[in-house]
């Protein structure tokens, strides 16, 4: 990232159910307003074109079963990629009373790869008495429960001394490059992005 880059942060959190795409997006949106670029799933990623179809329920007969797992696979390795190697912090949404698991996994991906993260939970909700569990409430170097108080904490997360990352895996960095290639076609999409089927129902 060269000097005058603005720094990408790689926003985690549901997105199946329009209250949860509605929170990602405000997430995101308070981050681009200070000053900071944005991975979002929900509109950056592959989801953004595949949500619709994929969450239909012919999506389920076995004829189509084999394409869905492509996707999923080609979701996942984007996913990596971007935590991995192009974002330079993670903002995980901890609300709801169960956090999202994907949410869970990029939180374990963006630690082992050394990036700061921040959560958000503005939610009063807990899982173990009064709080969130140990592994959710200790991985992240700071928890805000303002949305406007996310860039404060990213910028205090970046400016804070750089965390080890763990060596990478073969089949690792496997993914890295394969979500740099679906990254990289996705760009050639841009033009054309589907409105999202839960948002307009929602």
């Amino acid at each position: 990232m060269s000097a005058d880059a603005r720094p990408i942060v790689y926003c985690s959190g549901g997105l199946f159910a329009p209250a949860e795409l509605r929170a990602m997006q405000h997430i995101a949106d308070v981050l681009a307003d200070a000053g900071y670029d944005t991975f979002l799933p929900q509109s950056d990623g592959l989801e953004a074109y595949v949500m619709n179809p994929v969450n239909r329920p012919w999506a389920n007969l076995w004829l189509a079963r084999p394409l869905k797992r492509q996707i999923e696979k080609a979701i996942f390795t984007l996913d990596i990629y971007q935590l991995v190697e192009r974002c330079a912090a993670v903002v995980v949404n901890l609300d709801g009373r169960v956090p999202d698991e994907g949410m869970v996994v990029e939180l374990a991906v963006a630690r082992a790869a050394g990036k700061p993260v921040v959560a958000f939970s503005g939610d009063a909700r807990s899982l173990t008495d009064g709080r969130l569990s140990p592994p959710l409430r200790l991985t992240p170097q700071e928890t805000v429960g303002l949305y406007k108080d996310l860039p404060g904490a990213i910028a205090r997360a970046l400016s804070a001394p750089a965390h080890e990352s763990l060596p990478l895996s073969a089949r690792l960095q496997n993914d890295v490059r394969k979500g740099r290639r679906v990254w990289r076609w996705l760009q050639r999409l841009r033009g054309w992005r589907p409105a999202n089927v839960l948002l307009e129902n929602g």
